[in-house]
């Protein structure tokens, strides 16, 4: 077997017996079944030449998909089953979501030329006959894609919206503003996309870097690019989460409205978006102005994120220096007003504002962990980023939790020691150590444990200037990721990471070349893929890597 990731239960004929296909196979699709019908012609038919027409009455079907809710037990959506025999293959779902996890399964069942945007000359088609019963472990199986730091146009978060689907991964959060660029249009104020998109310049290479690359840099997405994207993931059962970083990170908007930064204390209005990497001084001010800015961006927002596929809205809620509301007199006065705890309790107050603020209207607010520290309204939850303690205090506390510790699962992170790779940041987080993550450690308590909705891995692209750059850092990582999230252990710890390579040399390779991404080879980076001369960033402290 060399599925990625692993299914619960896969039984394969100890024969090797096939089923071959024909010249002109057809489908029969259920009540339900027509969204992974048109998805199947769309994409085997690409790689085939098959059309796939509908079974006539009475006719054998090739491919039969059904959706079937009873009988599953306490298995969620994506609960699915596979079973090929001499008659053909049939997918079941106990929802859609399910019926479209088969189909993935059936794609790789039928080989990496699977994966092709046109048919091989001469290529026949069979699959294994196999029983495959399979759910997954998490409903939160995700990927943070950082469109802020450098742009990804939208045919590139189309393509990676396939990617993950491909992996069995169901979330995709995007990280749409930051202190280096707004990426996302909002009518009521323009210039946050005609000024906050674009920057001068970037830093080539991590904070220690001498170098520049003064080519000017932006781009963002339109309302109708968002709809795009919405609606292209919903089909494939993927749910997108915006992020809209305050009070920190925020230094694009100010550059664009310089009325929402701290004005007694910094002339905003000769502030750029910034060229840099790292955490910028400047933060929103703390008034009442900021706030109605700010729940007008969020209106915008929610109208282009439906609840229905995205009840969840990212604030980040990180990293927000403190130096400027100590200097400023209105944000003093504001803390005397407001009865807060000094900067520490502005940093709260908006987060409670804007967490209140969507539970109004039915969305739940998720940050990550430090908005810990001011409390939380009961439906928040928690992107538990500084390690295992924010989410294991967050669910002991009752919110829900996506774990995405930097110490496991920031796929920016190095893949390895050594010269070679590119612009190297952080730990390093080998293919294996992402395949040993697991999302609950061993010390949480039971009722904790099930407040982990899942996890996610998190791409952050300071150093990641294209797409290729973007496929280097994720893969084949994701691909360990997305078997780490989704298939159950026997015991705690029991991952066979000798059989995982296995698969991946097998076949999973294969199927990312047939795909066209550029991921990192198993030998290590290939000459185009090095950084020569560009510097990273070591984490302070950690011991020198050879």
């Amino acid at each position: 077997m060399d599925l990625i990731p692993v299914p619960q239960v896969a039984v394969f004929d100890e024969g090797g017996r096939r089923y071959a296909f024909g010249p002109e196979p057809v489908l029969d699709a259920g009540p339900g079944a027509e969204g992974v019908a048109r998805w199947l012609r769309r994409e085997l038919g690409a790689a085939t030449g098959w059309g796939l027409p509908a079974a006539g009455a009475g006719a054998a079907a090739d491919v039969r998909l059904r959706l079937d809710p009873d009988g599953w037990g306490d298995l969620g959506p994506e609960a699915y089953r596979i079973e090929i025999g001499a008659d053909g293959a049939e997918l079941t779902g106990r929802a859609a979501p399910g019926l479209f996890r088969a189909a993935q399964t059936l794609r790789q069942l039928l080989g990496p030329d699977a994966y092709r945007k046109a048919p091989l000359p001469g290529r026949e088609w069979s699959l294994p006959h196999v029983g495959i019963a399979d759910s997954p472990r998490f409903g939160w199986r995700g990927l943070m894609l950082d469109v802020a730091r450098h742009f990804m146009p939208k045919e590139g978060v189309l393509r990676y919206i396939d990617l993950i689907a491909a992996h069995k991964l169901n979330v995709l959060h995007l990280h749409l503003t930051d202190d280096q660029g707004w990426r996302i249009e909002i009518k009521r104020h323009p210039r946050l996309t005609e000024v906050g998109a674009w920057r001068t310049r970037s830093r080539w290479g991590h904070r220690a870097s001498p170098l520049w690359n003064e080519t000017p840099h932006g781009g963002f997405y339109t309302q109708d690019d968002i709809r795009e994207i919405v609606a292209y993931a919903a089909e494939r059962h993927v749910r997108v989460v915006p992020e809209i970083d305050l009070p920190g990170h925020s230094q694009a908007a100010i550059a664009a409205y310089p009325e929402l930064g701290n004005t007694d204390v910094v002339d905003t209005s000769t502030l750029g978006v910034w060229d840099d990497w790292g955490i910028a001084e400047n933060v929103l001010a703390p008034t009442e102005a900021v706030l109605r800015f700010y729940e007008g961006v969020f209106e915008e927002l929610l109208e282009l994120f439906p609840a229905e596929v995205s009840p969840f809205v990212h604030v980040g809620g990180d990293e927000c220096p403190k130096a400027q509301w100590k200097a400023s007199a209105a944000a003093q006065e504001r803390i005397r007003e407001l009865g807060v705890d000094g900067e520490d309790g502005l940093q709260s107050w908006f987060i409670r504002h804007f967490d209140g603020w969507l539970a109004e209207r039915g969305r739940r607010l998720i940050g990550w962990d430090e908005i810990l520290e001011g409390g939380l309204a009961d439906g928040a939850a928690v992107s538990s980023w500084r390690g295992y303690a924010g989410g294991i205090a967050a669910a002991e506390a009752g919110h829900d939790v996506v774990m995405c510790p930097e110490q496991q699962v920031y796929l920016d992170h190095r893949q390895a020691a050594g010269g070679d790779e590119p612009m190297p940041i952080g730990y390093v987080r080998s293919l294996e150590d992402v395949y040993r993550f697991d999302p609950v450690p061993p010390k949480m308590s039971e009722a904790a444990a099930a407040r982990v909705l899942g996890a996610q891995a998190n791409v952050w692209t300071e150093v990641m200037e294209n797409q290729s750059r973007v496929d280097y850092q994720a893969f084949p990582r994701l691909a360990a990721f997305a078997e780490a999230v989704w298939s159950r252990l026997p015991e705690p710890g029991e991952r066979d990471y000798a059989d995982f390579e296995r698969r991946m040399a097998t076949a999973h390779y294969a199927r990312l070349d047939a795909l066209g991404v550029d991921y990192r080879p198993p030998g290590g980076p290939l000459p185009w893929q090095r950084r020569p001369g560009v510097l990273g960033r070591p984490i302070e402290g950690e011991p020198p890597i050879a």
